[in-house]
């Protein structure tokens, strides 16, 4: 399995340090599972309330991006850190600029959430979007256990479900196009669900980005501009 952990060194200060930015990344992309999870129930449920909460919190997110960042560069500017711990700092500022993302997509989404419910549109419009939400939720969490467990072979299988949430995407907006055009008066309606299906694909995208800071982390293989095979080929080879 490629995976491993935080290095140990003579300044006990600096071992804190990393894993405090570490634990943080992992509390934000807690909260932020955390708002998708709620987007997703208000949906499911009806409850307008609940979605109106989570467009107003984005704000919580925002404070975790900021927070780690600036501890990022603090360790830059005072550890000039080298290697395995150099790549940390800087997958943990990738990291959570995908997980800011992230929150913006929730937000956005639970507005258009707010909106549809307060428009009564039929449930069956909501299947796909649910479906999709529900993946990438699950992968945006898998995404971050690998991140703790600093797990490539985990990262790379996450990365791979990005392709079935594009074909749920395909599949959702065929059927929503269906909705428009046999029924006109649904048009305003449908665009507003496409708009949330297309955030859900986004969400999917940031936890693809986020498998293969974990990646670059491990194994020190920046794989962003080539195949997930080649990829795999690469994690091969450096096991054997």
């Amino acid at each position: 399995m490629a995976s491993t952990k935080l290095p140990t060194h003579i300044f006990h200060q600096f071992d804190k340090e990393l894993e405090d930015i570490r634990t943080k990344v992992l509390s934000m992309g807690g909260l932020v599972e955390e708002h998708l999870a709620h987007v997703l129930d208000a949906l499911s449920h009806g409850n307008a309330a609940l979605a109106e909460t989570i467009a107003q919190s984005d704000y919580k997110v925002n404070a975790f991006e900021v927070d780690i960042d600036e501890e990022c560069t603090e360790i830059l500017a005072r550890r000039n850190p080298a290697a395995g711990d150099l790549r940390l700092v800087l997958a943990v500022t990738k990291i959570i600029t995908d997980l800011e993302r992230v929150g913006d997509e929730a937000e956005k989404i639970a507005r258009i959430v707010a909106s549809l419910i307060a428009n009564e549109n039929p449930k069956s419009y909501y299947i796909g979007v649910l479906a999709m939400g529900h993946h990438v939720r699950r992968m945006l969490h898998d995404a971050l256990d690998a991140f703790a467990r600093m797990d490539a072979d985990a990262a790379l299988a996450i990365a791979k479900e990005d392709r079935e949430v594009d074909r749920e995407q395909d599949a959702t907006l065929r059927q929503l196009i269906t909705y428009m055009m046999e029924d006109p008066r649904s048009i305003t309606r449908v665009l507003n669900v496409i708009l949330a299906v297309r955030a859900m694909e986004r969400i999917g995208d940031h936890a693809r980005n986020i498998c293969e800071d974990v990646i670059y982390l491990v194994i020190g293989k920046d794989i962003r501009h080539i195949s997930l095979e080649d990829a795999e080929k690469e994690l091969r080879g450096i096991e054997r």
